[in-house]
């Protein structure tokens, strides 16, 4: 019997080195994906408390304990309960990640609106000085005799309309009186100014000599009264609303010219009629204008 049983080979099986080879390769193969793993501990929080509440939290009894009513399993499993801040948690980080798209997106979408806003004020602007530029021109048109004789000046300033009352012919020299002639020119300005929409500002001036007489102590009171005096024939008999009638009196604080000279001192005695027409009569929007 001993002869029939073949003697075995010492040492280990051949495959058996091959077999260590593989396990050995195995382990390090996922001993690097542990390593490249990320662990995100809110994820796998998250996950713990939905087994909890999916299959209850089990409730440790003490063995000294007499178990209480009709059920073992009601009283030793008891639905978990998430904890709330958690889901307050994944909320708030969705949100910070979202914000900086949704800033940038309400920024892009902003600054278009103001370009068009923009655009549309410019538009609105140059439409608006066109007007003011035709209005002068008719004005220049009906006032043409007086505007040759010095008496009157006309010109634009962006949105608004200056009409320049000069002294000559308008007012006796050192009063504030108008002369019995310049009413006529006067009504005709005001049927303009009337139809004409936006504020109208009426400034006196004056040239730097004082003046200290019994009726005007100085410059400041001549000048006032004569824009009052110029309102008060415009508003006599017209359609003018007065709300839109705004008295200035500078004085020789705002010179035309230096007052070095007769004829520039002639030239800074004056009252201006000044049509402000800075607002949109369509839409009521109120342009900006610098100047």
């Amino acid at each position: 019997m001993d002869d029939d049983c073949p003697k075995c080979e010492e040492g280990l099986p051949a495959w058996l080195a091959t077999f260590a080879d593989l396990m050995s390769l195995l382990m390090c193969f996922f001993v690097l994906l542990l390593s490249f793993a990320e662990m995100d501990a809110i994820r796998f929080k998250k996950m713990a408390e939905s087994m909890k509440d999916a299959f209850g939290v089990q409730t440790e009894i003490p063995t000294n304990e007499i178990v209480k009513g009709t059920s073992v399993i009601k009283q030793e499993f008891s639905p978990g309960k998430p904890e709330e801040t958690l889901m307050e948690e994944i909320r708030q980080q969705t949100t910070d990640d979202t914000k900086d798209n949704l800033d940038l997106h309400d920024g892009k979408q902003s600054a278009d609106e103001i370009k068009v806003d923009e655009a549309m004020k410019a538009a609105m602007l140059a439409q608006l000085e066109a007007e003011v530029e035709q209005q002068a021109e008719e004005l220049a048109e009906m006032l043409k005799e007086e505007i040759e004789e010095g008496m009157l000046e006309i010109e634009t300033e962006q949105t608004k309309i200056i009409i320049r009352i000069q002294e000559k012919g308008s007012f006796p020299s050192g009063r504030a009186s108008l002369n019995p002639g310049f009413f006529d020119v006067i009504t005709r300005i005001t049927d303009v100014v009337a139809e004409t929409p936006g504020n109208i500002v009426v400034a006196g001036h004056t040239d730097n000599i004082p003046i200290s007489t019994q009726r005007f102590r100085s410059n400041w009171e001549l000048s006032s009264a004569r824009a009052v005096t110029v309102v008060h024939a415009m508003l006599s008999n017209s359609g003018l609303d007065p709300t839109r009638v705004l008295v200035e009196g500078h004085a020789d604080s705002n010179p035309l010219a230096p007052n070095d000279s007769r004829e520039n001192r002639a030239k800074n005695r004056r009252v201006e009629l000044i049509i402000e027409r800075g607002e949109d009569e369509e839409s009521g929007e109120v342009l900006n204008v610098s100047g």
